[in-house]
């Protein structure tokens, strides 16, 4: 066990791409906690998606040795969908290192990140890292920092994670200024869960960090909010390779393993203490998240929802800001209605449940929750985020919508592309303020509807991916909001349905109804596409009939014999059209419902 004061927990922050993973492999390789030949990079990223799309999803931790010290080292997301594994991170710090590219200075998530350090009192060392590339500005840079965060300039250390310049210095800073743990080794227990994920094998796996009172391997437990009991079957550190110990004492971050078979058992923020004169007041914990976006998950395989459900419980274990509730469609059968924290977070998510669950699944358009004021019905609100819930439009007094509060942070020559942008999604400025002669932040309020599908990357695409967005949650506010339905053949199909403003439902109908016409097979029969509004329809297409040859075996003779063929198949073309259902492929719906168009 450490002396307390011999301990430093910190975690690295910093906007997506500004180097936090690449300097936690340095670090690693510094302090020769990783052997110089399994070394590789995104060392702490475990996940096969992480290292594809090069960036962090979910936080780690390692404990490495600088000096007679032991550092806690957590690697957080940079990404705004993942700002919840970040805030949960912070909980089990005293510091943070706050990483800036010498090459682009401050970024949205930059601030964002930085607020929540300050909010939770922690010790900010702030860095510039890249020095090494030739368009590096660090002095340039530091004088921002020192404006905009009030951080001195000449305590602002310049580092280059890529080739380990200054590394050295930054730990050494860290173990000057960030503070050491506080807590009572004769105090009762108390450990805070920040994460855990399932192990086929050995159960649920958390990661603890202990504020007071120690732990010890075989040690029975009690989960405060959980009310239940476990052995401490195996308790350690990762460094970065699990190693099991005999105790942890306070300010250690380390995993404990306790056959939990319950996932609902372990989840992040639960306060874990001794069975036997432990504490009476569990820990804060954390707050839980808002979703932002919610769609609906079907398996292909309709025999597969048993299997969806074990899966979504063992993910929400590993990643609790995601919720989930069952829904049934008449399209799609029996599946989940899930929310999420934006739309990387959504994909992420599927991807997860389709990699690490073997399941194939078709998600819906992506909607977002509305308020819904009836007439006569005063102010009590229902809340929907399905659009196939919502009443009909006369029993409707109004319809509120989220709103978010985005600033994007854009160099000055893209400021009007930025701004038409913003106003092309209904958005109204709120301020717009220069933080030096070639950078602006604008802050804008936008509705959450309008920002869930292409706003990121048509923001990135007109300033050649210069800018940088950070949002939060600004309320509801009532708008002219309408339901479209997608009808094939007459019948509304509720998988397509959607809520959208009302001067946007054209456009969005003919461009439905279009792709659709592509996307199903023709049929004995036409089949109308329609978009309808309040039952009004909007936009049509007609997918046309394959005709059968019925005509093949006439060769000459007469023509009425012929015309008696044609009409006997148009009678049996018109019943059929009474009675024949339109199928549509699963592989429509997941064209059609794709995100990217």
């Amino acid at each position: 066990m450490t002396q307390i004061d011999r301990i430093r927990n910190l975690s690295i922050i910093a906007h997506i791409d500004h180097g936090k993973s690449t300097l936690s492999d340095r670090i690693l390789e510094l302090t020769k906690a990783v052997d110089p030949r399994q070394m590789r990079e995104q060392y702490l990223d475990s996940m096969d998606i992480e290292r594809e799309r090069g960036i962090t999803i979910k936080a780690q931790n390692v404990r490495v040795g600088w000096k007679g010290y032991t550092l806690h080292l957590i690697d957080t997301p940079g990404h705004v969908d993942f700002g919840y594994e970040v805030s949960r991170s912070l909980a089990a710090c005293e510091g943070v290192i706050l990483l800036v590219d010498a090459s682009q200075g401050i970024e949205a998530q930059t601030l964002a990140n930085c607020y929540l350090a300050l909010e939770n009192n922690l010790e900010i060392v702030a860095a510039l890292n890249k020095i090494d590339l030739p368009q590096a500005e660090p002095d340039k840079y530091a004088e921002e920092i020192e404006n905009i965060l009030g951080i001195p300039a000449d305590s602002i250390l310049r580092v280059s994670a890529k080739t380990g310049i200054g590394v050295d210095l930054l730990l050494d800073a860290v173990v000057d200024r960030i503070p050491h743990p506080v807590g009572k080794e004769d105090d009762p227990l108390r450990a805070l869960i920040f994460d855990s994920y399932y192990d086929q094998y050995r159960g649920v796996i958390s990661s603890i960090r202990v504020m007071d009172g120690s732990i010890s391997s075989g040690e029975r437990l009690r989960f405060m909010q959980a009310k239940a009991v476990h052995d401490a079957e195996e308790i350690g550190v990762k460094t970065p390779y699990p190693s099991p110990i005999d105790r942890l004492g306070p300010g250690e971050v380390g995993y404990l393993i306790a056959s939990i078979k319950d996932v609902g058992e372990a989840r992040s923020g639960e306060t874990v203490t001794s069975q036997i004169d432990g504490a009476t007041e569990a820990l804060d914990g954390y707050r839980d998240p808002k979703p932002m976006v919610f769609c609906g998950l079907y398996p292909v395989d309709g025999d597969e929802f048993e299997d969806l459900r074990d899966a979504l419980e063992k993910l929400k274990l590993n990643d609790a800001s995601f919720t989930y509730e069952p829904e049934t469609s008449g399209a799609l059968g029996f599946g989940f209605r899930c929310g999420f924290l934006g739309l990387l977070h959504m994909e992420i998510v599927r991807e997860r449940l389709e990699r690490e669950f073997n399941l194939s699944l078709i998600a819906t358009s992506p909607s977002v929750k509305y308020v819904i004021f009836m007439v006569g019905g005063g102010d009590t609100p229902t809340e929907i985020d399905n659009p196939s819930e919502l009443p009909i439009a006369s029993s409707i007094d109004r319809i509120e919508e989220p709103y978010l509060r985005i600033s994007i942070i854009t160099p000055s020559e893209y400021t009007g592309t930025v701004m038409d942008l913003c106003q092309s999604r209904r958005g109204e400025m709120k301020k717009m303020e220069y933080l030096s002669p070639e950078r602006l932040e604008l802050i804008y309020r936008v509705p959450l509807s309008e920002i869930v599908i292409d706003f990121f990357d048509q923001l990135k695409s007109r300033t050649k991916g210069y800018a940088s967005l950070d949002y939060e949650a600004d309320g509801y506010s009532a708008s002219d909001l309408v339901k479209l339905d997608v009808m094939l053949n007459g019948e509304p199909v509720d998988a397509f349905s959607t809520i959208i403003h009302k001067a946007k439902a054209y456009d969005y109908g003919r461009k439905m109804t279009s792709k659709l016409r592509e996307l199903i097979p023709r049929q004995l029969f036409d089949v109308p596409v329609q978009a309808s509004v309040g039952g009004k329809i909007i936009a049509r297409e007609t997918i046309k009939a394959r005709r059968k040859d019925v005509l093949a075996k006439c060769y000459g003779g007469d023509i009425t014999r012929k015309r008696k063929l044609l009409e006997k198949q148009k009678e049996g073309k018109k019943r059929m059209k009474n009675i024949g259902r339109v199928e549509v492929p699963q592989e429509a719906f997941i064209s059609a419902l794709r995100l990217d168009d």
